[in-house]
């Protein structure tokens, strides 16, 4: 399976590394591939290469402008030219996509595809890794769009938030995309 994962390419707080090499080490370990924003820079390079150390395939989707900081060992890595073209390379080669703590640019993909959803644009299921209650406020704000009439009922169901990556994992183990 291809999953795409969201994240910072900023160095963290350690709390955050964990979780990210935990899921490295789960995609790998059963043989997923992993399509991520191809910077080898903070967290984005943690999970490529937790991922590639434990064997599996990884494919970057990286913008133009930052072309020159791409992962070295992805398996293949597609230079695009904006934020726009890398969410919708990233998109579209995901069979599921797990979106881990991050700043505006994951905030801004995460949202890009629940707009997608929205749209019928696509069908991804979308799974949140909400580490320490980092995404609570984003989980409430979702939940009251559609309380109050913003958000469709399908749109709030493609988002799934877990506590962990391990969560995340079992939740794509039991189903799918």
């Amino acid at each position: 399976m291809n999953i795409a994962v969201f994240l910072s390419q900023y160095d963290v707080a350690g709390k955050y590394v964990s979780v990210v090499e935990a899921l490295g080490k789960s995609i790998a370990a059963d043989k997923h591939t992993l399509i991520f924003g191809g910077c080898d820079e903070g967290l984005m390079h943690v999970i490529a290469q937790t991922v590639h150390d434990g064997g599996a395939k990884v494919i970057g989707v990286i913008r133009a402008p930052i072309a020159h900081k791409a992962y070295p060992d992805a398996d293949e890595m597609h230079v695009v030219q904006d934020a726009y073209e890398m969410n919708l390379g990233l998109i579209e080669r995901a069979d599921c996509i797990i979106v881990l703590a991050g700043g505006i640019g994951t905030l801004n993909e995460l949202t890009a595809i629940v707009r997608m959803k929205k749209n019928a644009e696509h069908n991804t299921k979308t799974i949140v890794v909400n580490t320490a209650g980092f995404y609570d406020g984003l989980s409430a704000q979702l939940q009251r769009m559609h309380k109050e009439g913003f958000l469709r009922e399908d749109v709030m169901q493609s988002v799934h938030f877990v506590d962990t990556p391990e969560a995340a994992m079992k939740y794509i183990s039991e189903y799918g995309n």
